[in-house]
């Protein structure tokens, strides 16, 4: 389980209620950023991932930034937005094309404002401005990569103990690669079955060699959790 915590252990437990052996390495490290808020009024936040709602937790607007309507690309950004003490939440159910639309069918026409919270590094923009809308982007998370793989993690990729890993993002399948080179198994760590979140997640898997690449039929962790058999 490459996923950051505290999402990796949570995943981690469903897939032992399987009846899997999950060993967690995530080797991607969350870390929240001190975002100002835009000067600009907006009329909604919209979040691709629960690591924004989480940041908002944690801000002195919080107040502010919660009684405001949140837009989500899944449920589970949209549970971690209601944790966070959003009130009104509204959740895509999809991918970030799906949360575009999503949001068109909503507030396309009405000139709105959106306060887009969103990672250091990520897939693309909001691209709303074809429905009347407008997008203030604002940092509010980053995601490091980690060096190296745990020790454990070494020793079972290099007796070949390990059947399957799971990739929710595509920097974090880049940084399984970066990590197994440093160790010098990379011809391990492409062996086992590798599934993957998306397709564009699977990309650098694919370019370094992987044969056994699984994509998930929807970009949600119960669809994810259920390629693992």
């Amino acid at each position: 389980m490459t996923r950051p915590e505290p999402d990796g252990e949570r995943t981690a437990e469903k897939l032992r209620a399987r009846g899997h052996d999950v060993t967690v390495a995530p080797l991607l490290r969350v870390e929240t950023v001190a975002f100002e808020l835009p000067e600009q009024a907006v009329g909604a936040v919209v979040m691709t991932s629960a690591n924004a709602a989480r940041a908002v937790t944690r801000h002195p607007a919080r107040d502010l930034i919660t009684a405001l309507p949140a837009f989500t690309v899944g449920r589970h950004t949209a549970d971690a937005a209601r944790a966070a003490g959003f009130g009104d939440v509204r959740s895509a159910d999809g991918a970030r094309e799906d949360l575009v639309r999503f949001i068109a069918t909503r507030a396309a026409g009405t000139g709105e404002r959106l306060l887009y919270l969103a990672g250091e590094d990520r897939a693309g923009e909001l691209d709303v401005a074809a429905h009347g809308l407008s997008v203030l982007t604002v940092v509010a998370y980053r995601a490091v990569k980690v060096e190296q793989f745990p020790p454990d993690v070494v020793a079972a990729l290099a007796s070949g103990k390990i059947d399957g890993v799971l990739h929710f993002s595509r920097r974090s399948a880049q940084a399984y690669l970066d990590c197994a080179a440093r160790a010098g198994l990379l011809d391990r760590a492409l062996a086992p079955a590798h599934l993957c979140l998306s397709r564009q997640i699977s990309a650098p898997l694919a370019a370094a060699g992987v044969v056994a690449i699984r994509v998930a039929p929807r970009p949600e962790e119960a669809a994810l959790i259920a390629l693992a058999g």
